[in-house]
């Protein structure tokens, strides 16, 4: 059998070589790759009221670098952000109402949509026997995605598409992916790595991120700083707007008229990929290597000739990046990215951890000059919050698998967000078009092919 594959494998690249697109096709037919303009803008698919991101000016086809800038249903993320720590309160579940029905709560709307999250976050009965333990896998976000799928089968009305039912859906998912990814997580340590299975039932009393924290250690112990930051970062990963790769694929799948299940694995199979979601695990690999690498993290030279050995690729993974640092959007500033770098500061100092703290902002500051002398670049370099997010994650202990699904339990929100806009607003299945450049070939009959 491995004969016949080595076979096919080699015919396979022979014709594939052969028909490899030439890139002078894109410029030819004016094809917008990655949905982008050649000015790097994006190419303008759809119209939202959720999310937007702002980064720079576009005036006369030429753009011009400004501080960056979230809304939320038209509130700057700062001033939401701010708010509720000037308040004490946790803000994801204030953001997830905001997000899903298009204003801020009073007191009394706030305590009742934290009441039915508490209600739901437990998973279906025998959910966790049969869909998670008897079937484990050694990917968090694979295991997450499944989750999504195997609820349908949990829900008794999974197809309809009215704007309630999609709503209960969507609060309901917001409510268990916490749970879901601390179980698949247990699951994965315990089948996998063979250490002992824990698995502590949410408690409904408390926010998503103290629950997270509980679920994902044996000693369900937490201080309060760390469950406060690990909401923040629930809160500036929330949303980003409807053209992000998962947003994206959640309109693009729900304008065909699908159940929200399908819908949402497959953004959760998006953000799984390290172009998106699992950019800041690359930004722990990296800073690990660097820490490995550089002697002295406080002497300028030094760290930033690693730097130059980095964008070279001489060093770390070869590919010539600087992992968090730069944005497609973002050019003087990553709004994300300044309000965690605030709160990174704290954390780092209660975990004993201020060097590595201090060997980030000494990156951040010298990877722009070095990033221009070596690739010959003058576009803005900014960081951005997966620079700041995965150390974060470190130094609260979490482990580095559990990054980019703590992704996806912030962004389901968005996502759910966009579900529903798709549903009032769309109205038309998405359907882009491709321009076949194929040569034509003639029929051959089996007797006659080589």
């Amino acid at each position: 059998m491995s004969q016949l594959t080595d076979q096919f494998i080699t015919k396979y690249t022979e014709v594939l070589d052969r028909s490899r697109i030439n890139l002078e096709l894109y410029n030819k037919y004016n094809v917008k790759r990655g949905l982008r303009n050649a000015n790097g803008t994006g190419v303008l698919v759809g119209l939202t009221e959720i999310g937007n991101v702002h980064g720079y000016i576009h005036d006369d086809e030429e753009k011009t670098p400004v501080e960056g800038k979230l809304s939320y249903r038209g509130i700057d993320v700062r001033d939401l952000a701010h708010g509720c720590q000037k308040d004490g309160r946790f803000g994801f579940e204030e953001t997830v109402f905001l997000l899903l029905f298009g204003y801020l709560p009073n007191k009394e709307e706030m305590d009742a949509f934290n009441h039915i999250l508490g209600e739901k976050r437990k998973l279906p009965p025998n959910f966790t026997e049969d869909s998670i333990l008897k079937s484990p896998s050694k990917n968090i976000m694979n295991k997450l995605a499944r989750s999504v799928l195997v609820s349908y089968s949990y829900d008794q009305n999974p197809d309809d598409l009215s704007i309630e039912n999609n709503l209960r859906q969507c609060v309901e998912l917001i409510a268990r992916f916490p749970t879901m990814v601390a179980y698949g997580y247990q699951a994965k340590k315990h089948y996998y790595d063979g250490e002992s299975l824990f698995l502590h039932s949410p408690v409904e009393d408390l926010s998503t991120s103290e629950n997270f924290l509980l679920m994902t250690r044996l000693d369900k112990q937490y201080t309060q700083l760390e469950a406060e930051i690990l909401d923040l970062i629930l809160v500036l990963h929330a949303e980003h707007g409807g053209g992000n790769n998962s947003a994206f694929t959640t309109h693009v799948v729900s304008s065909s008229g699908t159940d929200i299940y399908s819908a949402i694995s497959a953004a959760v199979g998006s953000l799984k990929g390290p172009l998106h979601g699992g950019a800041n695990v690359m930004v722990h690999k990296m800073m690990e290597d660097i820490k490995r690498n550089v002697k002295d993290w406080e002497d300028k030279k030094e760290v930033g000739a690693y730097l130059e050995k980095i964008l070279k690729k001489e060093a770390f993974d070869g590919k010539g990046l600087v992992y968090g640092m730069g944005h497609a959007v973002y050019t003087l500033s990553d709004p994300r990215a300044v309000l965690l770098k605030e709160k990174a500061g704290e954390v780092a100092a209660a975990a004993g951890r201020m060097k590595e703290y201090n060997l980030g902002c000494l990156i951040e500051e010298l990877t722009p000059e070095i990033f221009y002398r070596i690739k010959k670049n003058d576009k803005p370099l900014c960081a951005n919050v997966d620079f700041y997010s995965g150390f974060v994650y470190s130094s609260l202990n979490i482990d580095p698998e559990l990054f980019t699904p703590l992704f996806a339990v912030s962004r389901i929100a968005g996502w759910s967000a966009h579900r529903v806009e798709e549903i009032v607003s769309g109205g038309r299945i998405m359907r882009p078009a491709y321009k076949s450049v194929s040569r034509p070939f003639n029929y051959i009959e089996m007797e006659n092919r080589p």
